[in-house]
């Protein structure tokens, strides 16, 4: 008997912008980079335990659809990460989206996830 679909991830809403730190800046900055250097819907950053990042914009294929949040927190875990300190999605949506919160947290309970418009404008943070 197939399986059913797993349920859909709640859509978090963020609270007011934190005030970022220069290295959360920094995750705006190569989040809104990722999403322009190919025009995607999304793009996102993530920091490490050890301060690495990570930037990935959203993929949209035939046989693959992943949110720029999910490929970054799956860069860093391919590349060692087992913890989390920031993550950044810029995007024109108002929430964040329930997938690429789902990812963030399965690594970190309380990394803050910030959201940012295209413009690089903070528009709220998630922090639980």
């Amino acid at each position: 008997m197939p399986e059913s679909p797993a349920p859909a991830a709640a859509r978090p809403t963020p609270s007011a912008p934190a005030e970022l730190s220069a290295e959360d800046n920094k995750l705006v900055i190569l989040a809104r980079g990722a999403r322009g250097r190919v025009g995607a819907v999304e793009g996102a950053a993530v920091r490490d335990q050890d301060g690495r990042t990570y930037a990935a914009a959203s993929v949209a294929l035939p046989s693959l659809a992943l949110t720029a949040l999910q490929l970054a927190v799956a860069s860093a875990v391919a590349a060692g990460a087992t913890r989390l300190e920031a993550a950044v999605v810029v995007t024109e949506a108002s929430t964040l989206d329930g997938a690429g919160y789902a990812a963030v947290r399965d690594l970190t309970a309380d990394a803050p996830i910030h959201l940012a418009a295209p413009d690089g404008t903070v528009l709220g943070t998630v922090v639980e």
